[in-house]
Order: C-alpha cells, then sequence, then structure tokens
C-alpha cells in the first residue's frame, strides 16, 4: 500500500473519530437534559452555596448529571455559583440550564392585612431568603428608627401594602432600605399636604387608617368612616374604636391569632395605650397594616356631621351613621339585638 494511500485513510479515519467526538459533544451540551412536566420550574440557590449544592438542587429536573457537570465544567460555572431564583423551561439544554444559573430573576413580593410588625415580616420570609428574626432585626435596628423618625410602635406604617420586586437573595437590611424608598416615594407632597390640612402627621394618618381599615372592608365607606373619626378628634371626643380594643386584647394576650366578634363593656376599659374608649387621641401606632384606600380615605375623608356609626343589620357590610347619641342608640340596640339573636357570643 502507498504511502499516500496510507495517509488518505489515516486522514479519513481521524475525520470519523473527529466527527463522532463533535457529535457526542454536540448530544452533551445541546441535547434536550431536563426532566418535568410543568413548563417552567424555579430552583432556589442559597447564599453561600457551592456547585454540589447546586447540583443537588438541580438533580429532580435534570435528566442526565452527567452531561450537566461536564457543560457547567466547560463553562467554568463551578468557579462561578450564583445566588438566587432561577427559571428553568422545559426542553432546555445543559448549555441553556447553566446559562439560566447565572441570571438570577426577581421575585414579586407583597404583603397586606397584617396586624404586627412579626406578621408582617414573617409574611416577607415567606418569600424570599431572609429569615422572619433578621428582617426584624432589621426593621427594630435603633439607629435605623431614630434615623427615619419611627419607633417599634409605629415602624409597622413603613409597610405600604403592594407588590415589590426584589431579588430573592436580597439581604434584610436592603430590604428594609428599599421599603423604606417606597414609604418615602408614597408620601408625595401632595399627600403630606393633605395629612396636615387634617392635622395629621403622616404616621398619625397610618395610625388612623389602620383603625378604618378595621371598621369597614367597603371601599367606598371609608371615606365616610374616616370622616366620623376626623370629627371626633377635631372636637374633643375619644375616638371609642371597638378595633382598638380588639387590638388591645390581643396585643395583651399576646394571641393575635384570636378570632373576636364581639366586644362587651367589660373590654372597654382594658388598660392599653391602645384602647380609644379609655384614652384620648390617637393610639401609639397603627393596629393593623393600612391599605392604601383606607390611608387616601383619610386623607379625602367625606365632609359631614357624623359622630357615630354602626353596623349595619339591614345593609350588611355598611353602617349606619348618626349625628346625636340618640340616634346612635337606636341603631346600636338594632345591632346588638341581631348579635343576640345570632347568637354571636365573643
Amino acid at each position: 500500500m502507498s504511502f499516500k494511500r496510507i495517509i488518505s485513510i489515516a486522514s479519513v479515519v481521524i475525520i470519523i473519530g473527529v466527527s463522532i467526538y463533535a457529535y457526542i459533544m454536540y448530544q452533551k451540551v445541546f441535547s434536550v437534559n431536563t426532566k418535568f412536566s410543568e413548563s417552567e420550574v424555579a430552583v432556589y440557590i442559597p447564599t453561600g452555596s457551592d456547585f454540589n449544592k447546586v447540583k443537588e438542587l438541580v438533580a429532580p429536573y435534570v435528566e442526565d448529571m452527567d452531561r450537566f457537570e461536564m457543560v457547567a465544567e466547560k463553562k467554568k460555572y463551578p468557579q462561578n455559583v450564583k445566588y438566587g431564583k432561577f427559571i428553568l423551561t422545559n426542553g432546555m439544554n445543559s448549555n441553556d440550564i447553566i446559562n439560566a444559573l447565572r441570571w438570577p430573576v426577581p421575585v414579586k413580593l407583597s404583603f397586606n392585612n397584617q396586624e404586627t410588625l412579626q406578621n408582617a415580616v414573617g409574611r416577607i420570609a415567606q418569600q424570599i431568603e431572609p429569615d422572619s428574626l433578621s428582617l426584624l432585626q432589621a426593621f427594630t435596628d435603633k439607629t435605623f428608627l431614630e434615623e427615619n423618625g419611627f419607633n417599634e410602635d409605629n415602624v409597622l406604617s413603613i409597610f405600604i401594602p403592594n407588590t415589590y420586586e426584589f431579588f430573592w437573595n436580597t439581604s434584610a437590611t436592603k430590604v428594609r432600605d428599599k421599603l423604606i424608598k417606597e414609604y418615602r416615594k408614597f408620601w408625595t407632597p401632595e399627600r403630606v399636604a393633605k395629612a396636615e390640612a387634617q392635622g395629621l402627621t403622616p404616621l398619625q394618618v397610618s395610625a388612623l387608617a389602620a383603625i378604618v381599615h378595621k371598621e369597614t372592608v367597603k371601599n367606598d365607606e371609608r371615606p365616610r368612616v374616616a370622616g366620623v373619626y376626623l370629627n371626633r378628634l377635631h372636637k374633643g371626643i375619644k375616638l371609642e374604636a371597638d378595633p382598638t380594643v380588639i387590638y388591645s386584647i390581643k396585643k395583651q394576650s399576646g394571641d393575635f391569632d384570636q378570632v373576636i366578634k364581639r366586644v362587651f363593656f367589660k373590654d372597654l376599659v382594658i388598660d392599653s395605650p391602645y384602647n380609644t374608649y379609655k384614652y384620648e387621641g390617637l393610639p401609639p401606632g397603627p393596629i393593623a397594616m393600612p391599605d392604601v384606600t383606607a390611608i387616601d380615605a383619610v386623607l379625602n375623608p367625606e365632609k359631614h356631621n357624623y359622630i357615630y356609626f354602626c353596623a349595619s343589620v339591614t345593609n350588611f357590610g355598611y353602617h349606619e351613621f348618626a349625628v346625636t347619641p340618640a340616634q346612635h342608640e337606636v341603631n346600636r340596640q338594632k345591632y346588638v339585638a341581631w348579635v343576640e339573636k345570632m347568637g354571636i357570643k365573643r
């Protein structure tokens, strides 16, 4: 066999070998390597994780871990692990998966209707990496509170219910700093001016809005309820708001999970600065996280002469309003009779 013939055969063999190797590599890198039925799945990689931890987290979604590891090594991913939330799409190949794990996506963080700071941070901790303890420590840090004009009684005012974008592994202090920035943004000069027109500061608006929020779930009624409380404040009359009594009971017992549907006369004397039957003016802080409709109701109250209101027994969910004690007593007796008929004990 001639030398040229040998060279030709060797060249063909090499080309075939290279082609086979290229095909194998192509298969390893670019063939589908997912094994979940959903259109996409989220993978959460905690701060400080190494490549072994990443492999553990993605294993339920990857068909061939050897292919995944080979591509990861080729792309030097083990030396550059990223932390956060990542989205894997059904049908991804190993190359796609590694690329996806390099780009964390934000989470939509939301909260509302929380009665305490502890509940608020607990709700947030369910959605991002920092735990509730680290969040609680961030929001009650003395330096933070002093520098921003808050205290532990009114710090819940910072939380304006909405949906916010955060990266999943955002630190507790950065979450806090973002929310205080959003709070400042919410309190525009226009809103501050409206608060001042009512003789209130933004923090006082939040405290009153929390009561309005608890009194009625009807957004269209909130400006009227807010008007009642502002009338009482301006006349120097105690607010006498049942939700503040309920909050006082929960706070003293330490049980905010209890359901209290009825307030009795014996409850009205509970000695708590939040009890507006016992103490004049606003409570030291919000008794819940008021939503924006309640805040704006205080800033844009209905103008009227009502001083009293009581739950309606004919238009459920709404209230009957009164100017005089006699009118209010008629409405109150109707409500008491309905409560007794329904057998509501607490």
